[in-house]
C-alpha cells in the first residue's frame, strides 16, 4: 500500500503505525476547551480588557475632540493630586493640622501594629509578611488621616466617609439582622410572618429606597414629624448638618441590606444540631451560654462570610446619598464611588479612574486583610 492511499484512507496515521485521529474524537478531546471559551471571551470583552483599559485613562489627560478622545500621559499625576494637590481636602479632609488627642491616637496606632508585625515575624513565612506589611501601612494611614482630620476637629473627606458606610454601617446591620434571625429562628407565634415582613425591604430597588427614605426623613411632612414636634424639634434640617445626613445615610443603608444578613444568618441558625442545644439545656446551661459555647460557633464560617460580602457591597454605596442628598451638605456624604462619579460627569475621565482605583486598592487590602486575619482566623477556632 502506498503512502498516498495511506493518507487518503481514515484511521491510518501518515507513518503508517497508528490509527489517525477522526474529527469527532478530535473535538471529545477538545470539547472542554469549547464549552469555556465563550464565557472566556465574554470576560475578556466586558471586564477584563475594560479593567486594563482603564489603567491607561487613570494615567492620562484625557480630553474630548471633534476626532475622538485625546490622551496625554501624565503618569501618576492624577493620584498624587488625591492626595496632595487640589482634591486633597476633597479625598482625606482637612488634614494641615493635628491635635493633642490625634497625635496620641495616632502614636497608639502605630505602636499597636508594630508590635503586631514584629510578633509575625516568628510565626508567618516571607510572602505572609508582606501581606502583613501591606495591611500595616494601610492601617497607619488610614489612623493618620483620621488622627489629622476627624479627631483634630477637622473636616473628613470622601475616603473617611467611605470606611464610615463600610465600618460602622455594617457592624450595625450584622448586629441588627443576626438578632432578628435569632429571634425568628425560636420557637415563638408568627415567626413565618415575620420572615416575610424582614425580608421586603431587600426586594426593593435602590432608587425607591432612596426615594422612599427621603420622604420618610422629611422632618416637615414625614411621618416621625408629629414625634419630633413633640420633642421641640422644628427647625432643625438633618440634610443640612454634616454627621446626621451622615448617619441618616447609614440607617436607610441598613434598613435595605439587613434583611440579606438576616435570611442568611437564619439559615445558618436554624441548621445548627438541635441535639446539641437540648442537651446544654438538659445540663443547665443558660441561654447565653449556649449561644456563646455551642450556637456561635456553628454559624461562625457563614457570619464572616456573610460580612465580608457585604463589606464589599458596602465600599460601593452611590445610589442613596446620589438621590438623598445628592453628596451633601457640601461632600459630607459623598463616597468614593459618587466622588468618582461626580468628576467622570465634569468630564474627567483620568481623575475619575484614578479615584476608582483607589477605590479598589483600599477595598482589596480591607477586604483581603478581613479575609485573612478574622475569617480564616474564626473559621481555625471553630473547627479547633
Amino acid at each position: 500500500m502506498s503512502l498516498s492511499d495511506a493518507i487518503g484512507r481514515p484511521g491510518i496515521s501518515p507513518a503508517g503505525n497508528s490509527p489517525a485521529e477522526s474529527w469527532g474524537e478530535w473535538f471529545d478531546r477538545h470539547s472542554r476547551t469549547f464549552f469555556i471559551a465563550p464565557a472566556v471571551t465574554l470576560i475578556l470583552i466586558f471586564a477584563i480588557f475594560p479593567t486594563f483599559y482603564s489603567i491607561v485613562f487613570a494615567l492620562s489627560r484625557v480630553r474630548f475632540t471633534a476626532d475622538g478622545l485625546q490622551f496625554r500621559f501624565v503618569g501618576f499625576q492624577n493620584f498624587a493630586k488625591q492626595f496632595f494637590g487640589n482634591d486633597q481636602v476633597h479625598f482625606l479632609g482637612k488634614t494641615d493640622s493635628m491635635g493633642a488627642f490625634g497625635t496620641v491616637f495616632l502614636v497608639a496606632v502605630t505602636a499597636a501594629v508594630l508590635w503586631w508585625l514584629y510578633r509575625s515575624l516568628a510565626i508567618t513565612s516571607w510572602v505572609g509578611m508582606l501581606g502583613r506589611i501591606v495591611s500595616a501601612t494601610m492601617a497607619i494611614f488610614v489612623a493618620w488621616v483620621m488622627a489629622a482630620s476627624l479627631l483634630s476637629g477637622n473636616t473628613i473627606g470622601t475616603l473617611l466617609t467611605t470606611l464610615f458606610y463600610v465600618f460602622v454601617g455594617c457592624a450595625v446591620q450584622f448586629a441588627i439582622g443576626t438578632g432578628l434571625a435569632f429571634l425568628c429562628s425560636q420557637p415563638i407565634l408568627g415567626k413565618n410572618f415575620f420572615r416575610v415582613i424582614f425580608f421586603i425591604p431587600l426586594m426593593v430597588t435602590p432608587l425607591g429606597v432612596g426615594y422612599a427614605m427621603k420622604m420618610v426623613a422629611d422632618i416637615t411632612k414625614g411621618p416621625f414629624e408629629p414625634l419630633l414636634r413633640g420633642f421641640g424639634i422644628e427647625n432643625w434640617v438633618w440634610s443640612a448638618d454634616p454627621w446626621a445626613a451622615r448617619f441618616v445615610m447609614m440607617i436607610c443603608d441598613s434598613w435595605q441590606w439587613i434583611p440579606f444578613i438576616f435570611i442568611c444568618m437564619l439559615a445558618a441558625l436554624e441548621n445548627v444540631p438541635r441535639d446539641h442545644v437540648e442537651a446544654a439545656e438538659v445540663d443547665g446551661a443558660s441561654s447565653i451560654q449556649i449561644f456563646r459555647e455551642i450556637t456561635w460557633p456553628q454559624i461562625v464560617p457563614v457570619a464572616v462570610t456573610v460580612l465580608l460580602i457585604r463589606m464589599i457591597e458596602a465600599f460601593k454605596i452611590v445610589d442613596l446619598p446620589n438621590i438623598m442628598t445628592g453628596g451633601g451638605p457640601g461632600s459630607s456624604t459623598e463616597s468614593m464611588t459618587l466622588h468618582s462619579l461626580y468628576i467622570w460627569r465634569s468630564n474627567d475621565i483620568g481623575t475619575s479612574a484614578a479615584v476608582a482605583y483607589l477605590l479598589l486598592i483600599l477595598t482589596v487590602v480591607v477586604c483581603a486583610s478581613f479575609f485573612n486575619y478574622v475569617v480564616l482566623g474564626q473559621l481555625r477556632k471553630a473547627r479547633a
